[in-house]
């Protein structure tokens, strides 16, 4: 059996998705709130669902038929500012988890960010190496804590400690796809934008303030989350995998090709408006991520990662068009 922590939310519900399809038992940690979060797993067959609070007690009651623990649980909002609170989700039971899992012989994969790079100026090599991660500078608290988990992980390797049989960190990049659409906010420029296409209206993009860049020619790393599934499930396959990688195409694609690919899903003509890029985050806005998969690649994973193209038009046409937009 895998749990999986944050099961219910958008990437943990699409890995659900995936290792149910292949026959896999599962259970599930996750808050489901008063929303409509419970759409992700509602079609899922589970082996059971556990609040986070019960965590502990459910995995020394399980942990005999444990085969992995794959950790995605977290506030996730980067414009989250209570900082006990980010740290008593983010890192504290990211701690508590790793130390059950190294001491019961446990697998473990968790969920990093490309948060925890910052704006960029120090790259965006997926390095586990505490003199590595020491360069690195986040942007918001959600990054910070990502990145202090790293660094724990690292300083556990560094000196030898006991460690889980495999650990994993998973550092994605801009993930989009279905089963976001509880995340308000913050979901995906694509989910944001799909409304205003299919009403023919235009899409607002920011402005550059930047020379070096276009306005809509500032870049991200858009990763579709069925990829996201997909390289957790190849680490389950393969357990002698370890270490820090970056969760991305490798292929920095800008906001206005994101926005030609939606109206072409949805057969309108592009229509597009720039705005001004708000004062109060843009001293602190990236203009380029682009991750590197050289370390990903040379451990072993060799599918294709889905085009921006094929990505945003799979998720619109049987998706976000869909009667029935969960997976």
């Amino acid at each position: 059996m895998i749990l999986i922590t944050g099961g219910a939310g958008f990437i943990g519900s699409n890995i659900a998705a995936h290792l149910c399809s292949a026959n896999e038992k599962i259970a599930i940690c996750d808050h489901m709130g008063h929303g409509d979060k419970w759409r992700n797993i509602s079609k899922l067959n589970l082996t059971d669902i556990l609040p986070p609070q019960d965590v502990q007690w459910w995995l020394q009651r399980h942990r005999k038929s444990l085969t992995a623990v794959v950790h995605m649980g977290a506030i996730s909002a980067t414009t989250e500012s209570n900082v006990d609170l980010i740290l008593r989700e983010n890192y504290r039971l990211s701690r508590e988890l790793w130390e059950t899992c190294a001491t019961e012989a446990i697998p473990f994969i968790y969920a990093s960010s490309a948060a925890t790079y910052g704006d960029g100026a120090s790259g965006f090599d997926d390095n586990m190496a505490l003199t590595a991660q020491a360069k690195l500078r986040p942007l918001n608290p959600y990054g910070w804590s990502k990145l202090l988990f790293d660094r724990f992980v690292a300083q556990q390797i560094e000196s030898a400690a006991v460690t889980p049989p495999q650990y994993v960190g998973l550092k994605f990049f801009n993930v989009y796809g279905p089963n976001e659409y509880h995340k308000g906010s913050m979901k995906s420029v694509v989910a944001h934008m799909h409304p205003l296409a299919m009403a023919d209206k235009p899409v607002s993009l920011f402005r550059s303030h930047n020379p070096n860049f276009t306005d809509g020619g500032q870049k991200r790393d858009f990763i579709y989350v069925r990829d996201c599934a997909s390289i957790v499930a190849w680490l389950l396959k393969n357990p002698t995998v370890t270490g820090l990688f970056n969760v991305g195409t490798g292929q920095a694609r800008s906001f206005l090709d994101l926005a030609h690919a939606l109206f072409a899903a949805v057969s309108k003509q592009p229509k597009i408006a720039f705005i001004d890029t708000p004062l109060e985050i843009r001293d602190k806005y990236q203009y380029f991520t682009q991750s590197s998969t050289l370390r990903l690649r040379a451990a072993g994973y060799t599918m294709p990662f889905t085009s921006l193209e094929d990505g945003v038009a799979d998720y619109v046409k049987n998706y976000l068009n869909a009667p029935d937009p969960y997976r």
